[in-house]
């Protein structure tokens, strides 16, 4: 049976640990808020340059190496965003049992899945599964515009030389401080379609597809804007990777303090059972020698 002395400790041990996740959600509160601020910031630039790519295409303009989907798909690869580091719940956890459904649901499609990692957490858990394609160190934890330029570089050559045919971004998508939602969605090549539903989404008309005059030329429009669409994308998921990341810490670090206080109570109850027990056992023996010597 325990005592006093272990319910001590046990209750020592706890309450350090209470201390420990309480400043945990304290920082994770302030890195989300300026995360959330940073996304929040993008969210409508990202709106806006996705509504223009839809206009740009509704006018016939496809014309560009990465917006042509090639006849025979056989190589596939992701880009896995993740973070850094643990103690956010299910934040990466989730991802990457979706991640390895998608690749389990995909096996006759693709007959090569590379895979790409923002952040260490996705590159250990396949580190040894998968076929490794790049693996991108410490850009999850502060996005920067020149970290998304690099991921893009690197995508396009791959799909510019015909090292993979389809490319896929998975990520979480930030709904909410408590909500990241997996998704695994495809970045190259370009779907025009995607940009026209995008248009016809936002309550905006799409022009009909005529021959227009171009100032300056169509191939000069689309190398200029399809670049910059795909380095804002990739950093855009990054921005939504870290504020869904210090979302998802700053929830696990409540929950865990809420745990462990509540572990406190219960052994603080216990240890005074314990020590009521200790005090009755000892009366009874001191009432016990007195009745023997009577």
């Amino acid at each position: 049976m325990i005592g006093i002395k272990e319910f001590n400790k046990k209750i020592t041990s706890l309450k350090n640990t209470r201390k420990m996740t309480k400043t945990m959600k304290m920082v994770s509160a302030s890195k989300f808020k300026r995360a959330h601020k940073a996304q929040l910031g993008a969210e409508e630039y990202a709106r806006k340059i996705t509504g223009l790519m839809g206009r740009i295409t509704s006018y016939g303009m496809v014309s560009h190496p990465l917006m042509v989907t090639k006849k025979a798909v056989t190589k596939g690869l992701i880009v896995l965003f993740t973070s850094d580091k643990g103690l956010c719940g299910g934040f990466n956890n989730n991802l990457i049992r979706k991640t390895r459904h998608w690749i389990t649901e995909n096996p006759y499609k693709y007959t090569t899945i590379g895979m790409s990692f923002c952040g260490r957490r996705g590159y250990m858990s396949f580190r040894r599964s998968a076929k490794i394609n790049k693996y991108y160190e410490n850009i999850t934890m502060k996005p920067d515009y020149n970290d998304a330029q690099k991921v893009v570089q690197d995508i396009t050559q791959d799909c510019m030389k015909g090292d993979y045919d389809e490319i896929f971004l998975a990520y979480n998508r930030f709904d909410g401080p408590l909500t990241q939602t997996p998704v695994i969605e495809k970045i190259l090549p370009l779907d025009p379609s995607d940009f026209t539903k995008h248009v016809a989404g936002s309550g905006t008309k799409a022009p009909k597809a005529q021959n227009y005059s171009y100032e300056p030329e169509e191939k000069e429009i689309l190398n200029f804007m399809v670049p910059k669409f795909l380095n804002f994308k990739v950093f855009f998921t990054l921005l939504e990777n870290a504020a869904g990341e210090h979302g998802a810490r700053m929830a696990a670090m409540d929950k865990a303090s809420t745990n462990t206080g509540d572990l406190i109570d219960r052994y603080t109850l216990l240890r005074n059972r314990a020590r009521q027990a200790a005090i009755t056992t000892e009366l009874i023996e001191i009432i016990s020698g007195a009745e023997a010597l009577k």
